[in-house]
């Protein structure tokens, strides 16, 4: 079981907004011991979105989806989900008391379309202005504006997958080597192969800010595994000429 996420919106693929939902994503996770292991950008196109829902549906990971889930023209979350897993919308029950008791006298039939889900859904509660979500399959679907959704986000974790919490826990290390990239392949290759735990990773620069053209080379994954990797790694460098220097 792993952790996905869906960012949903035009605006977002025109430039009229800039995602901040992945940032918060990977650290909320990060601070639980836990891992995004995949991340997508989608528009506000039907098709596109029903087809990828299809398919994370059926992945068995926990998704969390951002965006798309209103009551106007261009919100097509909710029918997407629906149809991608080949069943109605329904006015959910307790979605309507909450939207009822936010809006009183002043509910109307639109607003009430925020909360027909696909059958089968739950509802995620939302502690910013009582809309909710809706949770179905292990997907959970929230508001795209982040005072609503990571309030939410937060919630779902603590309330629904406190028992994964530190099954990612994972450690970096690296050092700055001055060394072709396919110099330092073999020996990264070694490291994998030797290391189940954990990656070796290579960032190359290429010079910014008046520095040299450098590599910053490390692993990251298991922490138990970083420390003799990262002794393995130095002593390979050694072997091809070279020293690490510290990373920043």
């Amino acid at each position: 079981m792993a952790f996905g996420a869906l960012v949903i919106g035009d605006e977002i693929l025109v430039g009229k907004r800039q995602d901040k939902h992945l940032s918060f994503i990977i650290q909320a996770l990060a601070n639980r011991g836990l891992r995004l292991a995949w991340c997508e950008y989608h528009g506000d196109d039907p098709e596109r979105l029903s087809a990828a829902l299809k398919r994370s549906f059926a992945s068995g990971d926990v998704v969390f989806s951002f965006g798309g889930i209103g009551a106007t023209p261009d919100d097509h979350t909710r029918q997407c989900a629906a149809s991608a897993l080949g069943v109605g919308l329904a006015l959910h029950p307790e979605a309507e008391r909450e939207i009822r008791g936010r809006f009183g006298a002043e509910t109307t039939p639109q607003r009430l379309k925020m909360g027909e889900f696909p059958v089968g859904a739950e509802i995620i509660p939302n502690p910013f202005n009582r809309i909710p979500g809706f949770v179905v399959r292990e997907h959970w679907f929230v508001p795209g504006f982040p005072q609503m959704a990571w309030p939410m986000l937060e919630w779902v974790l603590e309330q629904k997958y406190r028992h994964l919490f530190d099954r990612d826990r994972w450690a970096e290390a690296s050092v700055i080597v001055y060394l072709p990239e396919s110099t330092i392949a073999p020996l990264m290759e070694e490291i994998n192969a030797k290391y189940k735990g954990l990656k070796a990773f290579s960032l190359p620069s290429m010079g910014e800010g008046g520095t040299r053209r450098h590599i910053e080379l490390g692993v990251r994954g298991a922490p138990a595994e970083v420390g003799p990797a990262m002794e393995d790694l130095r002593r390979g460098l050694e072997l091809l000429g070279a020293r690490g220097a510290p990373a920043k």
